[in-house]
């Protein structure tokens, strides 16, 4: 099987000139993701260690929560393999790892759900990434966040016969 490969150049906003940008090369796509994701560690500071704390501590919170807690109780049964796909969801949310191989808007299309719902989540998701990651770190998981509650938020929406717009994602983060 041939390998895609796929020219890297230096854009301007890595402040790339012409020479560079013609002494470009080709790499793989394995190869691209690791240096976005490498890149992304390095200014952010996540790491997987960083991924599965937030992850265990914020799903803990939400499996006690009264409004949201009895939802996954419901649906979820077997918890570690639960948060081992969490996990590789943010992965690939916040690093771009591209560990998640999934469909997380259809396992949520059907799901009794609602605007307050997705506040609550996100309440507890950015109290979690407030207190348990440095600022730059939770503001890269809360944006994030955000965008996720937002889509989520509209799709089932949508699936129900409403129509919401973006409220989450167009917030300021405060830390």
């Amino acid at each position: 099987m041939s390998e895609k490969l796929q020219p890297e150049t230096a854009s301007s906003e890595r402040g790339g000139d012409a020479d560079s940008i013609a002494a470009s090369r080709y790499v793989s796509e394995p190869e691209r993701r690791g240096k976005i994701t490498s890149e992304l560690m390095e200014r952010t500071g996540i790491d997987d260690a960083m991924i599965e704390r937030l992850v265990r501590t914020f799903y803990g919170r939400v499996r006690r929560d009264p409004l949201i807690g009895p939802i996954f109780e419901a649906r979820i049964a077997d918890w570690e393999h639960h948060i081992a796909k969490l996990c590789a969801f943010w992965s690939s949310v916040a690093l771009m790892t591209g560990r998640y191989h999934g469909q997380p808007m259809q396992k949520h299309m059907n799901l009794p759900v609602g605007g307050s719902h997705f506040d609550r989540w996100l309440e507890l998701f950015e109290a979690t990434a407030r207190e348990l990651c440095p600022p730059v770190a939770a503001v890269h998981f809360i944006e994030r966040a955000r965008r996720i509650a937002d889509s989520l938020e509209m799709g089932v929406a949508t699936q129900q016969g409403r129509i919401y717009t973006p409220r989450h994602s167009v917030r300021q983060i405060g830390l």
